[in-house]
């Protein structure tokens, strides 16, 4: 009698199992019970459905790979517009010089634009209204076009470059210092005061002075100059000189503007695109226009719109090289301009 072994591989646990058998023509016939491993059926359908879920999920994945493709070139070019035309404005985010919350001024004062125009019509709509709307709204887009442009103005050398400023650009402004009560009353609370601006003058080396604005801080025709700072301290020994017949004169000063240069006063005349000049020996008044396409004046261009005196549009300030004009144009979008006077050209 022929025997023969088969050893089967048990898929469950690994392990081989020896079945005895015959031999019968060069074969092995043996007795296996299938229940020692049954295919694993459950297993293989569970394998199945995870196979069938990924192939929806890499489908899902795949269609939006590639709906990312086809719009990524659009956000692309989107990213790309932006940037350029947010970096020339980066500079006054660095320096901290431009903010959201401008943005968020300009946005309430459109709305209360169109409040105050619905209002107007809804109370009365005639030629009249209707002109008055007209003009209210080219002033009022004209105001904002011209903060828009502000943001773009500064020259190329005084722009930022990798957040520190290059040179030009004020980094901070201390507060004032209160130095005496004005000799003329705490009733004048707004006009021009200071030293001598020519330190190589003569006659008014070291002296003092104080001009006061009336009618409503607006403008002035009064000019006090003490010849000393002890003088200046105490409110003695002054001299007064009128330097127009009224404070609305066209010789008279308007605004917070003047400077004692010299033997002279110079500032803004009243109500014009002019600085005068005030002889204080001769008590004559010359004057000169101020250059440039639309020039403010009579509180146009006031230096600034929320904290400050009104009707500053211009302002005659003097430095170690002469006397400066500083003022805004219509031309300049409202921006600051800076001219050089040059007195004895002018005469």
């Amino acid at each position: 009698l022929n025997l023969c072994f088969l050893r089967m591989c048990l898929q469950a646990d690994g392990q081989t199992q020896k079945v005895q058998g015959q031999k019968k023509n060069s074969s092995c016939a043996c007795a296996v019970d299938p229940n020692l491993w049954s295919f694993p059926a459950v297993k293989y359908e569970a394998v199945l459905q995870k196979v069938e879920s990924c192939e929806v999920s890499l489908d899902t994945m795949m269609e939006q790979v590639n709906l990312s493709s086809q719009r990524l070139p659009e956000m692309q070019a989107l990213v790309d517009n932006l940037t350029a035309r947010l970096e020339p404005h980066q500079y006054l985010h660095d320096r901290g010089l431009y903010t959201s919350l401008s943005l968020r001024q300009m946005v309430e004062e459109l709305s209360e634009l169109d409040t105050n125009v619905g209002a107007i019509h809804s109370q009365q709509n005639n030629a009249q209204t209707r002109t008055l709307t007209k003009e209210t709204i080219k002033e009022k887009l004209r105001y904002l076009k011209n903060r828009a442009e502000s943001c773009k103005s500064i020259p190329k050398p005084y722009r930022g470059r990798d957040r520190h400023c290059l040179k030009g650009l004020i980094t901070s402004i201390s507060d004032p210092v209160v130095t005496k009560i004005s000799s003329y009353g705490k009733s004048y609370t707004s006009g021009s005061w200071g030293q001598q601006a020519q330190m190589d003058s003569e006659g008014q080396k070291n002296s003092y002075w104080v001009q006061p604005l009336v009618n409503n801080q607006i403008s002035g025709n009064t000019l006090r100059v003490y010849q000393t700072y002890e003088d200046f301290m105490a409110s003695a020994k002054y001299e007064d000189f009128t330097i127009a017949s009224s404070h609305t004169h066209a010789n008279s000063i308007e605004g917070p503007s003047a400077v004692l240069y010299g033997e002279a006063l110079y500032y803004h005349c009243y109500n014009t695109p002019d600085v005068c000049r005030y002889d204080l020996k001769t008590n004559a008044v010359k004057r000169v226009t101020l250059p440039g396409t639309g020039v403010g004046f009579h509180n146009k261009f006031q230096y600034c719109y929320y904290e400050c005196r009104p009707y500053s549009d211009v302002d005659v300030e003097a430095d170690e090289r002469g006397l400066w004009a500083i003022y805004a144009t219509v031309g300049n979008h409202g921006n600051i301009v800076v001219s050089r006077l040059d007195w004895n050209a002018v005469n």
